[in-house]
């Protein structure tokens, strides 16, 4: 009778063919994963919930990565993650190297805010008085009318240099109107905005510049700036003065699942996410986009760029 097994050699390509086709297919199943790094404003101003979001509804999960808009905007135009989440705007005026070549895509808005702990009994502050509190001019809550207790400052500082932190760098533009203005030294410093965020929840008599979108999530309270109090509702209508973009970033022009998040996050349904997150989306803001403008317009006066500024490199209304 013959022999119908198959010989040694035929099993083993056989073997191997479905080896591969099984890995093949494993590969194909595999999820889809996209590194989200930037700021922690960002993040939790709406990243955290449009991330849920959509891999819920496509099964792509986004790994989420703080650390600085610094650290977005430069991680992911160096290729070192899918897209970027940034409170500031790039500056490949002044970073060539390090920041050129990105894209940065409007995807909500948010504000400067003044925040200290809780039982601090002020309330309110003026803008003049924000400003000498940071410089160090102002270094007891009895000057501002609160009680003879001495302002523990607590600020932002990324590589060093806080001027290209998020926060520092906003503050300076929209507060003093000067990026080059020097901060208190006897300032404590952290990297990180989540950081200050805690040191100011458990530091009784602290002060510390900060993102509402971020700030809101906290145990803190938020100051009011010439009396008019920092809220959604104030910030969306122009009447807290200190609104700012928070943007996404890509390396070049968005493409493949990065396009398509994006395509999601700007579309009725994902700026509905953004609005549940507590954050002000694009179309509760719209206004402050023509006042933003003019703004930016204002500021060349006081701060007249180095080379072609980041919005004439494919910002997005």
């Amino acid at each position: 009778m013959r022999d119908k097994s198959l010989p040694p050699r035929r099993l083993l390509i056989l073997a191997a063919i479905l080896l591969l086709t099984g890995f093949a297919g494993l590969l194909a199943a595999a999820p889809v994963t996209l590194i989200w790094k930037g700021c922690s404003i960002t993040k939790n101003a709406y990243m955290k919930g449009c991330a849920r979001a959509y891999e819920a509804k496509t099964g792509v999960h986004i790994e989420l990565v703080g650390g600085g808009a610094t650290l977005g905007i430069r991680s992911t135009l160096a290729g070192d993650a899918d897209l970027g989440g940034t409170c500031r705007p790039s500056r490949p005026d002044l970073f060539p190297d390090l920041e050129a070549g990105g894209v940065l895509v409007h995807a909500a808005w948010d504000a400067i805010c003044y925040i200290t702990h809780p039982e601090n009994p002020v309330s309110n502050i003026t803008a003049d008085q924000a400003r000498q509190i940071i410089t160090g001019q102002i270094s007891n809550w009895q000057e501002v009318g609160g009680p003879d207790q001495p302002i523990f400052l607590i600020n932002r500082r990324q590589d060093e240099d806080d001027r290209f932190s998020g926060v520092g760098y906003m503050t300076r533009r929209l507060l003093f109107k000067d990026r080059e203005v020097k901060y208190a030294d006897r300032a404590i410093t952290f990297r990180d905005s989540g950081l200050v965020e805690r040191s100011v929840e458990n530091i009784r008599w602290s002060f510390a510049a900060d993102g509402f979108a971020s700030s809101s999530h906290r145990q803190v309270k938020i100051l009011a700036v010439d009396g008019v109090a920092c809220t959604r509702e104030n910030i969306a209508a122009g009447r807290y003065p200190f609104f700012r973009p928070l943007y996404l970033i890509t390396r070049g022009q968005p493409a493949g699942e990065v396009k398509r998040f994006i395509d999601w996050l700007l579309s009725e349904e994902g700026q509905a996410v953004v609005k549940a997150e507590g954050t002000i989306n694009l179309a509760e803001g719209r206004q402050l986009a023509l006042q933003f403008k003019a703004w930016e317009q204002l500021d060349q006066l006081y701060n007249p760029p180095a080379g072609l500024e980041d919005r004439d490199r494919g910002r997005q209304p």
